[in-house]
């Protein structure tokens, strides 16, 4: 029985007890990991297709060490102008060993699930009701003020004169 299942970003082809090395992953040597995006399952010949993953299908592992991959030098090169730059890097690995392939029946992950977002009502009550100061709020916002207290010429007045103007219609 094998599994491609997707881990970190890159699909394996993946047996049990079969070790890998994968980019690396958050948790502790040592802890049980589950990766339930199942792309294909083979047993015996049976051979399952997810589109794009099988619906309770897993793969659980362990991690056994984390570690940094073989050196890789990149080095760039334009002939006949003198261009040379060598730079290099080591890869972030773990291993781990896969421990169990499930078919079906897995329970999926469950993700930790983001508050909502209160959406403001601005456009709904104007901010006149809520600030007491009118130099607080925007030229639109006076100007919409304005308009409701049937204000004639707001069009064309600069902040400080709707202000002035809006004051005025109060007394």
């Amino acid at each position: 029985m094998y599994a491609i299942v997707e881990i970190a970003g890159q699909q394996f082809k993946v047996a049990k007890d079969q070790k890998v090395f994968v980019h690396r992953l958050s948790e502790e040597e040592g802890s049980s990991v589950s990766f339930d995006n199942v792309l294909l399952l083979d047993n015996d010949g049976n051979v399952q297709i997810g589109a794009p993953a099988i619906e309770g299908a897993q793969v659980s592992a362990k991690i056994l060490r984390h570690l940094k991959g073989d050196k890789v030098i990149v080095f760039k090169k334009k002939r006949r102008k003198g261009y040379k730059k060598k730079n290099g890097h080591r890869q972030y690995l773990s291993e781990i060993q896969i421990e169990n392939i499930v078919a079906s029946g897995a329970k999926k992950a469950e993700k930790k699930a983001e508050p909502k977002k209160e959406e403001a009502n601005t456009k709904t009550e104007p901010k006149a009701k809520e600030s007491n100061s009118l130099s607080d709020m925007t030229v639109a916002e006076l100007k919409s003020l304005a308009k409701e207290k049937g204000l004639e010429g707001y069009s064309s007045l600069k902040k400080a004169e709707l202000i002035e103007a809006i004051e005025n219609s109060k007394s």
